[in-house]
């Protein structure tokens, strides 16, 4: 009788030291990734008309309105009547002095009994997209002490986004008060 060999079984040990060291990079790797991915939404209201201001149709709706430029900012209120412009300088546009001026114009609002929570930024197409966050921060809200605490003060939260109007270099001068476009 012929004996068969058993092949020759022993356990073989199982390396993962190479994996072990691969998760020991990757996973503070993939920590750390997180931190930088991080994803902001902003809320915006697409201009519509409600129930009641559909029923005003004699009486048109006072929208405020900011025109962005590349050489200013413009407050417009009711649409298209230039309120107040604030150039732009070397170190850029000044959202402080706008923060202000939003700050006064609210509350003239509510002295006058208008409750007006909206605002339609109009853009020119050269406006890049940091002027445009920088510019919706300062119209949603401000920087305000309550309490002894810093708290977001309420502004125009409800921001629309739109198109600037075309306006030639000789309409720009236009004096505050009129009309945009309107001849002098």
């Amino acid at each position: 009788m012929r004996r068969h060999r058993r092949p020759n079984t022993q356990d073989a040990e199982l390396d993962i030291t190479s994996f072990m060291n691969l998760m020991i990079v990757l996973v503070p790797v993939l920590l750390l990734s997180l931190v930088f991915s991080q994803v902001r939404i902003v809320n915006l209201q697409l201009p519509v008309l409600t129930e009641e201001e559909q029923a005003q149709d004699e009486q048109e709706p006072k929208i405020l309105e900011l025109v962005i430029t590349p050489s200013r900012l413009t407050l417009n209120y009711p649409a298209g009547m230039a309120l107040k412009q604030f150039d732009r300088t070397e170190t850029g546009y000044d959202f402080a002095a706008l923060s202000v001026y939003l700050q006064d114009l609210k509350l003239t609002f509510q002295q006058q009994g208008i409750e007006k929570n909206d605002i339609v930024l109009l853009l020119d197409p050269a406006i890049d997209y940091q002027t445009i966050v920088s510019a919706m921060d300062t119209v949603r809200s401000f920087k305000a002490v309550v309490a002894a605490n810093l708290v977001d003060a309420e502004l125009f939260p409800m921001v629309s986004l739109g198109d600037a109007p075309a306006v030639s270099d000789s309409e720009s001068q236009a004096t505050i008060g009129q009309p945009i476009g309107a001849k002098q």
